[in-house]
């Protein structure tokens, strides 16, 4: 069964939402959608997430799932928005209450941030089946990246979120508070047990030296023999150490603090406060060490 994608690049943050949908059924989903931020201004806008929902409308497809591949630390999440504009369950890893247990008390999150990922419709335990329309889908439990990282396969085509980037690029780093490299390197040997004809979707995309156009699908060949990081041959110690000395080297990415507070929440907002306004925190020297200046102020989660 092979469905139909739709993907959509936002370039200021690198990320890709795809729809997709069963071409039998016009049964669609949306997957890591992003809501526009302008981190200096500190003001949402929603311009990305329209054109997702102008394209579902015009194909007259009905959503039935928007799935959320983890807590993203690169942008905040427009599922709520989605999901108002379109209907839809809105789902996640099982595992996202650790990380709500891991960052609620970084932000000093009261009782407005339930910890047991009510903010979801559903939430994907390892092995879950789900459909849809006419196409059978699985969800795999792939951590590493963070605790709740999720692969959807669906269909011939597994949706794998920041485990993997082109095999030009390699993988996620594994340094946020409740990643492991140890952990990311089997989550990735699981992925490279899928079909080798398998199409894999990147959830993001950075040009690597050499390249000029963005790409975001691949397989599960390709990445075996090509992922400069964890190509057939390169044992889990050797990644291990790799992946540990380059996070080391990444300074933290530019949203990850109004992203992670957010998206822990299922998109949405704190609760406004007295005066009717909603304010995200800022941990003061909490995430990463501190350097003047940091040695790289983008978006990335590589």
């Amino acid at each position: 069964m092979k469905p139909d994608t739709e993907a959509f690049f936002d370039t200021n943050t690198n990320t890709v939402t795809y729809v997709v949908s069963d071409p039998a059924t016009k049964a669609c989903a949306v997957i890591d959608p992003v809501l526009d931020f302008d981190a200096a201004a500190a003001r949402t806008a929603t311009k990305s997430a329209d054109k997702v929902i102008e394209f579902v409308r015009q194909m007259d497809f009905k959503c039935e799932w928007i799935l959320e591949t983890h807590v993203h630390a690169d942008h905040l999440s427009a599922a709520p928005y989605i999901r108002r504009a379109l209907g839809g369950k809105l789902a996640i890893g099982s595992e996202i209450t650790v990380t709500q247990n891991t960052f609620g008390p970084i932000f000093n999150a009261g009782v407005d941030l339930p910890r047991d990922g009510r903010q979801f419709d559903h939430l994907f335990a390892d092995n879950d089946s789900f459909d849809l329309g006419a196409i059978s889908a699985q969800a795999l439990h792939t951590p590493g990246h963070t605790p709740a990282c999720m692969t959807y396969v669906i269909g011939d085509a597994a949706f794998v979120g920041d485990t993997l980037f082109m095999p030009d690029y390699g993988t996620a780093r594994a340094d946020f508070p409740g990643g492991d490299a140890r952990t990311l390197y089997r989550s990735i040997r699981r992925i490279f047990e899928l079909p080798e004809e398998t199409r894999l979707f990147m959830c993001h995309d950075y040009l690597p030296e050499g390249r000029s156009q963005h790409q975001w699908e691949t397989t599960v060949k390709e990445q075996k023999h090509s992922n400069i990081h964890i190509h057939a041959g390169v044992d889990e110690n050797a990644f291990v150490a790799m992946r540990e000395e380059r996070d080391n080297q990444l300074g933290m990415p530019r949203l990850i603090l109004p992203s992670i507070q957010v998206n822990i929440r299922g998109g949405n907002m704190p609760r406004a406060e007295g005066n009717g306004t909603i304010y995200l925190k800022l941990p003061v020297n909490v995430l990463g060490e501190p350097q003047t200046p940091p040695e790289e102020t983008g978006p990335r989660t590589q």
